[in-house]
């Protein structure tokens, strides 16, 4: 058994957030249906190129975005802007144990799909709405995606280089991090409200918004500014709290240094040949090294710019010192840790035959992460999910096509 074996999801999500908390539910085991809309599906469905090829080699028109975050679900193709078709949506919730979706604030309501409408009819139903601001506040009924939840919520303000260097400016990360932590909290607050049903029996409902995430996953930047009163500011690829830990341009590339305490410090300035620079008193310390990082850096720089990177990374690698070389993604793939931990994987795809796809990191030794296909195709389970969830016979669902209600 997987985990969440049972355990019914009715996905009411698109784009990343949504897909990426259901994406793991699927994986932990759950039944999860993705309602799409006949016409065209999920937006990232057509966020390419890159397309997958079929099994003549043509593009499929499968993204590989819609690819990366709904593996293991099931398509039901159904527009729920019909009365017909908001009805079999409706009946379908009602047989779900969870419910995620991220339209916008009420945008569902219009349809006798939201959690008020819903809840007393299913007591037990956890029901999920993830928005770009939350249920309340004076921004909720705003639209936001990842990039400007970035910038609000002040991570691009402490990404990228420094103020007075060559292409300094706010930066955002290279991929939809917003995104991805508001799904990851999101599974996590339907496992909470799983588990606590078991003691209560009744559902309740999550709100769940990309701002109140990004805000959240400052860590310790956040709590830089509200100990000192001062907001950080961009660092590069330097941490604003530990020296030496940044990227250094080695004889060939460059190499990140990760340096954590100062035992870690002593042994590089060892194999360095620089044990002097472990005793110096601006240095002698993390913190004394925080406030005399210009110098102890720029010293840095010319000691690690006299050889390659792969002489650095297995000298340090032997003296226990943190680092790595910075990779490409076509470089990752290579890592021989990433290959042996089987990072790339390959599933069955209805119209390519096979998909690759990225192992979820979740490693359980009794009940290990079920892989069973890629994403689907728009509308691939739709006649099958029907008639064996809600009983709808062929010639009901025959007629559904023909008035374009499911596809």
């Amino acid at each position: 058994m997987a985990p969440l074996d049972g355990i019914k999801v009715l996905d009411l999500s698109r784009i990343l957030a949504g897909p990426w908390a259901t994406q793991l539910l699927a994986d932990l085991g759950a039944d999860v249906i993705k309602i799409e809309k006949p016409a065209g599906g999920d937006d990232t469905r057509h966020w390419g190129p890159p397309y997958l090829e079929d099994r003549e080699g043509r593009e499929s028109g499968e993204s590989a975005y819609f690819l990366s975050a709904n593996r293991g679900k099931q398509s039901v193709a159904i527009d729920f802007a019909t009365h017909e078709g908001a009805r079999l949506v409706r009946e379908l919730a009602l047989q779900s144990d969870v419910l995620v979706e991220n339209y916008k604030v009420g945008g569902l309501a219009r349809y006798g799909l939201a959690w008020q409408d819903l809840a007393p009819l299913h007591p037990g139903l956890i029901y999920c709405s993830i928005s770009a601001f939350g249920q309340s506040g004076p921004a909720a009924a705003n639209p936001g995606y990842d990039a400007m939840i970035q910038a609000m919520g002040g991570l691009m303000s402490i990404t990228g280089l420094p103020d007075g260097e060559a292409g300094a400016g706010p930066q955002k990360v290279g991929v939809a991090v917003a995104d991805l932590l508001s799904g990851m909290y999101a599974s996590t607050a339907v496992l909470a409200a799983l588990y606590e049903r078991q003691q209560s029996g009744r559902g309740q409902f999550i709100d769940l918004s990309l701002l109140d995430t990004q805000v959240a996953a400052l860590a310790n930047q956040s709590l830089n500014y509200l100990v000192s009163g001062r907001a950080p500011g961009r660092h590069g690829t330097a941490h604003p709290n530990i020296v030496p830990y940044q990227a250094f341009a080695t004889a060939d590339g460059h190499l990140m240094l990760a340096i954590g305490n100062d035992r870690q410090f002593a042994a590089f300035c060892e194999v360095a040949g620089r044990s002097e620079l472990a005793a110096d008193a601006r240095y002698t310390s993390n913190a004394q090294r925080v406030k005399h990082r210009q110098p102890l850096v720029k010293q840095l720089a010319a000691i690690l710019s006299s050889r390659t990177t792969a002489d650095w990374v297995s000298r340090l690698a032997a003296a226990n010192v943190p680092c790595g070389p910075i990779n490409d993604i076509a470089q990752v793939f290579a890592e021989p840790q990433v290959i042996h931990r089987e990072l790339q994987i390959s599933l069955p795809h209805a119209n390519a035959g096979s998909a690759p796809g990225v192992r979820n990191p979740i490693r359980l030794s009794r009940t290990p992460v079920r892989y069973r296909h890629s994403a689907p195709l728009l509308g691939e389970h739709t006649d099958a999910v029907l008639s064996e969830r809600l009983g709808l016979r062929a010639e009901e669902l025959r007629a559904l096509h023909d008035r374009g209600v499911l596809k």
